[in-house]
This record gives structure tokens, C-alpha cells and sequence, in this order.
């Protein structure tokens, strides 16, 4: 039965890995039980109908991943889609939110149109092998700096852009010993070193005055206020061409950047390059978008996150399962799951962000005309605070150098007009 559901070999995984995986994955990525109704609600959606809404579109999208694609991706709205959302199309721009989901509607529609027809599945292979290499490194550097961020190590400064915190005290302090507690126990090689991490990381913050527990239980609210809330007399205006080709361009190079970087370091990817299951996994994506619009959330996308989870042992569909089944009781037991600190979950982030660094090691260094554009991918993926930035850079990098040093040879169709779609972006 589990390997019908979930594509699950007892003769290569185990049952227990996968469990401890996607608890992992889940509470690497529990935040977004509070980040997302915290950043939506500015834009005047109703911040309890949020909460509910958030969980039921992850669960949805996430148990299609692992029974349909059977890979071990969690999938929830995304925190810097949520943050256009909000803050660009409704606080800036003037928009209501009925007319923002509007577009996370279309947007979803559309992509699946693009997985049906191969366009995405098409945009992977036009990548170069040693940008791949790259978008997973990138990746690790992006958790790494989100975790140091979570748990206040490096702080905002007006005068540096970012500053190391105070790490003699609070949320600081636990996150550096999470980091030795986490580290020490991968070296020790215990069985679920990243989840036990999480859960004695939590607990020493109590006493720290950083983990707060005030009760566990709680009645998840209505979605009634933001459920199938459209406005479709601007639809066919230029604002929503605008604003559903930015949600378009984000969410389908995060998704691209997550799953071929998670992949490369799960050792996924075959000889040639290629992700298994990779159209299975846009349609799930596709289909949570628009799933997620009709419950009232931003778009849903692939978690970076389940790196966690990848990293833990995770191969299967099992694991994205799991996460689902823990977002599920996370609806009753809200308070008790967000008592876990970001601090706490940072050292998780830091450590894979290590792990996903290792893809490195496959890249000829010595050939600048890989090199010097896999290193412009990498770095503009944290300094930018963006997966699709990287890529894009990095792909525009790797077609002018080769084109102007004569190994234009190297260039794909494919990958020309990729190349082309982003001077395009960047233009207009």
C-alpha cells in the first residue's frame, strides 16, 4: 500500500526515516501558521479565517505532492508572494484583496495550462547542469540567512544593511546553541539529529524566557469570510496582466529553484539531469495555487523548508505526507505548535544550508564559464531574498559570457530563450 500511495521501496527507505522527515519539514515551516495570517491581514483579510485557510491549502497541496508526485516537498503560501500580495497589489498599489486573489486565480490557472503543455517541465532541462549545482547551494546560503534572521543572529542595521545580534542573550543565544546542540548530535550520527534539535532547542528556551507555552488547544475559525472571494470586473485590464505576471514570474522559479536544489542534494536527479516526477510536482503546485485562491490564501508554492525533511532521510511521498497529517492537527493544537520558537527551528535551517552547500563540490572551479555564472547564482539568492533573482542572474550570466568568449556551443535553444524571457522581465 505505501508503495502504491507513495512510491515507498521497504528494500530502500524506511518507514521511521520518513516519519521523523516530515515531522522535520513540518516544523521547520510551522511559521507560516503565523507569518502568513500576520501579513495578509494587513491587506484587511480577516486574520482568523487566515489561519484555517493556511493550513487547508498546505494540506491539500501537500498530500497531492506525496500521493500524486510521491516526493517528499511540502507545499503552503508563500512568505514572499504573501508579502506582494499585501504590501505591493493592496497597500501600494491600491488594490482590494478580492481583486488580488482574483489574480493568484488566474495565475493558477495559467500554470497549469504551462504543466500540461511541458513549458515548465522544459524551462528545467534549458538549465545548465553546473546552474543546477548552483540553485541548491544558493538555496542552502537563502535557509541559512533566513534561519541566522529567524533566530535574531544577524539583525537589520541602517548602516550595513545586516549586523550580527546580540548573542549573549535571548533569542540569539538559543539559536547558537541549537547550532552545537544540532551539530553534535549529526556527528554523534543519532537517528532524527535534526528533530531532536528542534525539541531540546524549544525547551531550553523556556527557562531562557524564549519558548512560551500560555495553552494548547484551540477551535479553528470559520473561512467563510474569505472563501471564493473574487472580483472579476478588472480582469481583463492591463493592472491584472501586471499583477498576474509578476505572481506568474515568482512562483514558477521558486518552485523551479526549490525542487531542482531540494532534488540535487537528495540525490534525485539523474545522470542527465533530470528531476523523476518533475510535470507531477508542477501540476501539484498549479493545483494548489488555484485551490489556494479559492479558499482565500496567496499563492501556494514548494516550501525551501523541506530541505529539513530531505536532509532528515526523507525520499518518499511518505514524508510530505506526514508534514500534511501535522499541519492537520496543528488546526486544533495551534498554540502548542507555535510555542516552538524561530530560534529553535533557525540551527535546522543553518545546518542544511551547510548540507545543500556540498553540490558545490561537483562545479569545476577552474572553468570560469561555469564557475564565475554558478557564483553569480548563488550569491544574488540571499543578498537578493529571492530564488528566482538567482536564477535569473545566473542564466543571463552564463549566455553572455559563453556567447562573447566564442563557446556559444554551449547554449541550448532552450536556454536562449530563457535567456531572452528574462531580458524581457527585467526591460519591462
Amino acid at each position: 500500500m505505501l508503495q502504491k500511495l507513495f512510491g515507498f521501496d521497504p528494500k530502500v527507505h524506511n518507514i521511521k526515516t520518513e516519519i521523523l522527515a516530515g515531522v522535520t519539514t513540518f516544523l521547520t515551516m510551522a511559521y507560516i501558521l503565523a507569518l502568513s495570517p500576520n501579513v495578509l491581514s494587513a491587506a484587511g483579510m480577516d486574520k482568523g479565517a487566515l489561519f484555517t485557510t493556511t493550513v487547508l491549502a498546505t494540506v491539500v497541496a501537500t498530500v497531492l505532492m506525496g500521493i500524486y508526485a510521491k516526493l517528499p516537498f511540502a507545499l503552503a503560501p508563500g512568505v514572499g508572494l504573501n508579502a506582494f500580495f499585501a504590501y505591493t497589489v493592496c497597500l501600494t498599489m491600491g488594490y482590494t484583496w478580492q481583486f488580488a486573489l482574483t489574480a493568484v486565480l488566474i495565475e493558477g490557472v495559467i500554470f497549469i495550462i504551462l504543466t500540461l503543455t511541458n513549458v515548465r517541465e522544459a524551462i528545467v532541462n534549458a538549465l545548465p547542469m553546473s546552474l543546477k549545482y548552483a540553485i541548491s547551494a544558493g538555496i542552502g546560503l537563502f535557509i541559512a540567512f533566513i534561519g541566522l534572521q529567524n533566530s535574531q543572529i544577524i539583525v537589520n542595521s541602517d548602516a550595513t544593511l545586516v549586523t550580527l545580534g546580540n548573542i549573549t542573550s535571548g533569542p540569539a543565544l538559543l539559536g547558537l546553541i541549537g547550532v552545537i546542540i544540532t551539530a553534535v548530535l549529526l556527528i554523534l550520527k543519532i537517528r532524527g539529529s535534526l528533530l531532536l534539535g528542534i525539541l531540546i532547542t524549544t525547551l531550553i528556551g523556556i527557562p531562557m524566557g524564549v519558548t512560551h507555552l500560555d495553552s494548547v488547544f484551540g477551535v479553528p475559525p470559520s473561512i467563510d469570510p474569505i472563501f471564493m472571494k473574487f472580483e472579476w470586473d478588472n480582469v481583463f485590464t492591463t493592472e491584472m496582466a501586471f499583477v498576474v505576471f509578476t505572481f506568474l514570474f515568482v512562483d514558477i522559479f521558486d518552485t523551479l529553484g526549490t525542487l531542482v536544489g531540494v532534488s540535487t542534494r537528495a540525490g534525485m536527479v539523474d545522470k542527465n539531469g533530470r528531476i523523476p516526477h518533475l510535470k507531477k510536482a508542477f501540476l501539484v503546485d498549479a493545483i494548489g495555487t488555484t485551490t489556494g485562491a479559492m479558499l482565500g490564501s496567496s499563492t501556494v508554492t514548494t516550501f525551501v523548508e523541506s530541505a529539513s525533511g530531505v536532509a532528515e532521510g526523507g525520499r518518499t511521498g511518505l514524508t510530505a505526507f506526514v508534514t500534511s497529517i501535522c499541519f492537520l492537527i496543528a488546526l486544533f493544537f495551534a498554540p502548542f505548535f507555535l510555542a516552538v520558537p524561530g530560534a529553535a527551528t533557525a540551527p535546522v535551517l543553518i545546518i542544511v544550508g551547510l548540507m545543500m552547500m556540498s553540490q558545490l563540490q561537483k562545479l569545476d572551479f577552474n572553468d570560469y564559464s561555469e564557475s564565475v555564472p554558478a557564483f553569480i547564482c548563488v550569491i544574488f539568492m540571499p543578498l537578493s531574498y529571492s530564488i528566482s533573482e538567482g536564477i535569473a542572474l545566473g542564466l543571463l550570466s552564463f549566455v553572455l559570457i559563453n556567447l562573447i568568449t566564442g563557446k556559444a556551443k554551449k547554449i541550448t535553444v532552450a536556454t536562449a530563450i530563457l535567456a531572452c524571457f528574462f531580458v524581457l522581465k527585467y526591460a519591462l
